[in-house]
């Protein structure tokens, strides 16, 4: 008799089951579509708050003057940008996103910053970073591994790029934990998010990808534990506005 072949290995994009083999795909599609309102988008959906959240970042990586540092998924650089000016003239940030239209927007927009001396800028897939053992003093990635599609390839990944002493920072849309935000935040996050997408980056769609990606993205405690897993120690988070975004840490001893 004949066996019956496994199925493929299925995961979400968005509310969706799809292939595993399709996910980097149709991600790349939603940031190919949006790359030139990204950060506009992000002012208006925020209210600026995103500007806050990335400060908070920042302050939990202890960055220092001559560090190296990876920005991972690090889009349009608004990240990189402060980073390069923590680490100074002899320090290096590299710029890795393994979208090429978001890591072109980052590359113009840092360039006419005047931040060049001091950055790279890789397509790298998370899943599989292109660096040697310990290469890293600290490694931030904002708003960019719920888009990985095996998340636990990418948090051993940078693990490995991370040097004895450094850390992760991990800055991600999670789930609200004071009471009655959830369904605010659900009005927000399908009703309106969405209507923007539409009147200013005339794409609904990807908007309405990027609210149910947030939704289907494990929660605070269980991130830390994959951290943990991934084999980070002193894992934490701390949660923002109202558990709405959350920063984890973790540290490579």
């Amino acid at each position: 008799m004949s066996q019956d072949k496994p199925d493929k290995e299925t995961t979400h994009f968005g509310y969706q089951q799809i292939p595993a083999t399709e996910k980097a795909g149709k991600v790349a599609g939603v940031f190919d579509s949006v790359a030139d309102k990204y950060d506009l988008m992000n002012d208006l959906l925020s209210l600026g708050v995103h500007r806050w959240w990335k400060r908070f970042a920042l302050d939990l990586t202890g960055v220092k003057a001559g560090q190296r540092v990876l920005d991972l998924a690090g889009g349009t650089g608004d990240l990189a940008g402060r980073l390069i000016r923590l680490v100074g003239p002899k320090g290096l940030v590299v710029l890795a996103d393994i979208n090429a239209s978001m890591l072109a927007e980052g590359r113009r927009r840092l360039t006419d910053e005047g931040l060049v001396g001091n950055i790279a800028f890789v397509q790298a897939d998370a899943e599989a970073l292109p660096f040697p053992d310990n290469t890293f003093d600290c490694i931030t990635i904002a708003f960019g591994l719920r888009n990985v599609t095996h998340k636990e390839n990418a948090l051993v990944a940078m693990q490995r790029a991370l040097r004895p002493g450094g850390c992760a920072v991990i800055l991600e849309f999670s789930h609200p934990t004071v009471p009655g935000l959830k369904p605010v935040y659900d009005f927000y996050s399908f009703t309106v998010m969405p209507l923007v997408g539409k009147l200013v980056a005339n794409d609904a769609d990807s908007y309405r990808y990027l609210a149910e990606s947030i939704r289907m993205h494990p929660d605070q405690e269980t991130l830390r534990r994959m951290m943990a897993q991934a084999g980070f120690e002193r894992c934490e988070y701390f949660n923002l506005t109202g558990g709405i975004v959350a920063a984890h840490r973790g540290y490579k001893f």
